[in-house]
């Protein structure tokens, strides 16, 4: 029998993180969300004003048998800019936020040792900004929101700011592909 695990990540739109994850082998079902935040306002309307405390995240399931948590945290640090504090890119507030949103203590002290060896190697310039926040609750996003950036290849903001991550994630972690991921 197959055990399966889940983290959930904020770096930013969801739908560039979903889109990012959902290429990985290993990687079963990426879900987009809220995290953070009260269950009243897990609903994009209110989280787009920034002051529900929900970050859009997403809710990875995961195989631990095909690819590892530290694995999965090395593609997120790729997959957005974690020295950005409340952004990314054009996408300002905290709904926006890099966030690890840990389980328990092993993910905590793993997803903290990965964010002082990036900082130790000054990995991107800048001090990482990633928070580290207990998971409370995650709350699916609406329906239109899942599967988004695969869905809606043409959509602009698809084109502009998911696919380019979506690339330097197939770049830089060409390994952990499932078969067939590197077209598109």
């Amino acid at each position: 029998m197959t055990t399966h695990s889940t983290t959930v990540l904020a770096g930013g739109c969801f739908w560039c993180t979903e889109a990012a994850f959902e290429q990985l082998e290993g990687v079963l079902d990426v879900t987009s969300g809220y995290a953070g935040g009260a269950a009243e306002s897990a609903n994009y309307r209110a989280v787009c004003n920034g002051n529900t405390g929900h970050a859009e995240a997403i809710r990875i399931t995961y195989d631990p048998a095909k690819i590892s948590y530290e694995q999965l945290l090395a593609v997120f640090f790729d997959a957005h800019d974690p020295t950005q504090l409340n952004r990314q890119g054009n996408d300002v507030g905290t709904q926006y936020r890099s966030a690890i949103f840990y389980a328990d203590e092993d993910q905590k002290r793993v997803a903290q040792a990965k964010i002082d060896q990036l900082n130790a190697a000054k990995a991107y310039g800048r001090p990482i900004a990633t928070t580290l926040e207990p998971l409370t609750a995650f709350y699916p996003a609406e329906d239109y929101h899942q599967d988004y950036a695969r869905l809606n290849p043409d959509q602009p903001y698809v084109q502009a700011v998911s696919m380019p991550k979506v690339c330097k994630v197939r770049d830089k972690h060409a390994g952990l592909l499932r078969r067939g991921s590197h077209s598109g």
